[in-house]
């Protein structure tokens, strides 16, 4: 039987491509859109008659193995009953036209290997019968493909490479817009002094910068404490933020108050991870910030007094105690420690000292709320400070003058008396301004919303570090106190 049948070899628009496994056999799924292709029968012995049909004793089937439909006589394949079905064979069907039982059908278009000109080969005899371990090729999909095709190929692979890196920055900075971050506000100095209590985002830059060259030691110690390699590679796997956007996160706990969920979901971050981040930086800026001199030494307050304190040349430090609210415990025996009769609440009590132009230059540990406010003086290492020739200024009911080596100006106040001098009474008012000092730089710690309310129990552990890192933050948050000043503490 001899039958001659038209195929059109048109590129298909499926991305699966098959092939038929039978010799001299050529065409694919890939070209070819008008060819079925069906797997081998799972019956064991039509499966045999298949492969003896085929000439292919040695064929190993798999899954993706197939017989084109140019091999199966037309009645042996029903063709679909819908538009969009497949063409199914009939039961018991065996493959029965090829090339060498006069079955023939047209050759598809020669490739670009066949048309170009070659020079004959040198051994006629030796490419008439190739060594016999020369692979002999019986598919055309094992042939070198067009140089065309490939040079198409490549050219698509790099402009889908480029569009791919032009969506992929594209997404990266939507992202960076969108997500809760420094760089999100920064062009708002407003939303930067509300979230950090920076007054700019160039300030909070400013003190970026100097904090960003002792990063390195903080990766270290917290790739110490989680157990891993210190290593670039090993920061980078088990960082969920970017530092920047860690200090943030920090600043906002420190100004808002904000619980660690709410910053969780903020940040979009596990609640363990915002507890992280929150001791990490806690200490990291303690060690770092407590590693500058803030004591000012007395040649250069003098040198840059403001005129306010022009009758009080010697000032060299203005105290005062701060008191924090605190949760009570349930222990009576720590209830009773903490709570102070001034405030009617269990509070943590902190010595805190300014310099006349309104810098930090002191701050104590917080003690238990109900230690006096002299005994804070004693232990917390002040004292050593202070020398006979200078001068502090204190609030009225810091009553410290029969301990420290100096001079006290305090407002007179009735205390075991009935009246006082006409210098006391002039003096008072101007040493009750220039005390206010004080108040305005407690104020400003305290505009961190966390001192502000009640401190739970739970950060008591790092409290001491939070407090002093509050009370040091204001050196760089804001500017002077007092008017007339350009020059930083």
């Amino acid at each position: 039987m001899k039958r001659t049948q038209k195929i059109k070899y048109l590129r298909a628009t499926g991305t699966t491509t098959e092939f038929c496994c039978v010799p001299l056999c050529p065409v694919s799924s890939r070209c070819n859109k008008f060819l079925s292709f069906f797997s081998f029968p799972a019956d064991e012995d039509l499966r045999k008659q298949w492969i003896v049909a085929i000439r292919r004793a040695n064929l190993e089937i798999k899954g993706h193995t197939r017989v084109c439909s140019r091999h199966f006589k037309p009645e042996d394949i029903k063709e679909p009953e819908k538009e969009m079905g497949r063409r199914r064979l009939k039961k018991g069907s065996v493959p029965a036209l090829f090339e060498w039982n006069n079955f023939s059908l047209p050759l598809p278009p020669p490739g670009v290997w066949e048309t170009s000109k070659r020079p004959p080969p040198e051994d006629i005899e030796e490419a008439a019968n190739p060594p016999a371990n020369v692979y002999i090729k019986e598919h055309d999909y094992a042939s070198a493909p067009d140089p065309a095709v490939v040079d198409l190929v490549l050219e698509e692979n790099d402009a889908l490479r480029e569009e791919v890196r032009q969506l992929r920055e594209q997404a990266e900075s939507l992202t960076l817009r969108q997500r809760f971050g420094i760089h999100r506000f920064a062009s708002s100095d407003k939303d930067i002094r509300f979230f950090t209590r920076f007054a700019s985002y160039d300030l909070l830059m400013r003190f970026w910068s100097m904090i960003e060259p002792a990063l390195p030691s903080m990766v270290s110690i917290r790739q110490g404490q989680r157990g891993t390699a210190i290593n670039s590679a090993s920061s980078t796997q088990t960082q969920t933020l970017q530092p920047i956007d860690e200090f943030f996160l920090f600043l906002n706990y420190m100004a808002l108050g904000s619980k660690q969920q709410d910053l969780a979901d903020r940040y979009g971050v596990h609640e363990s991870t915002v507890s992280w981040i929150i001791t990490a930086w806690t200490n990291f800026l303690f060690t770092v910030l407590g590693s500058i001199r803030i004591w000012i030494p007395e040649d250069q307050i003098h040198s840059s007094l403001p005129a306010d304190f022009k009758d009080y040349p010697d000032t060299t430090v203005i105290l005062d105690c701060t008191e924090l609210r605190c949760q009570c415990p349930s222990s009576p025996v720590l209830q009773s420690e903490v709570f102070s009769s001034y405030k009617s609440h269990c509070t943590l009590k902190g010595l805190i000292g300014i310099a006349p132009h309104g810098a930090v230059t002191f701050v104590s540990g917080l003690y238990a709320g109900s230690i006096s406010d002299k005994q804070i003086t004693c232990e917390s290492g002040l004292l050593t400070l202070l020398k006979p020739g200078m001068a502090v200024m204190v609030y009225r009911g810091l009553l410290i003058d029969d301990i420290v080596p100096c001079k006290v100006y305090r407002p007179t106040f009735f205390f075991g008396r009935s009246q006082m001098s006409a210098g006391e009474v002039r003096g008072t008012p101007a040493i009750t301004r220039l005390g206010v000092h004080v108040e305005s730089l407690i104020r400003r710690v305290k505009e961190h919303k966390l001192f502000d309310s009640e401190i739970s129990l739970g950060v008591l552990g790092i409290i001491n570090q939070l407090y002093t890192v509050a009370c040091l933050l204001t050196n760089y948050e804001n500017g002077p106190l007092t008017k007339g000043l350009g020059k930083e503490a």
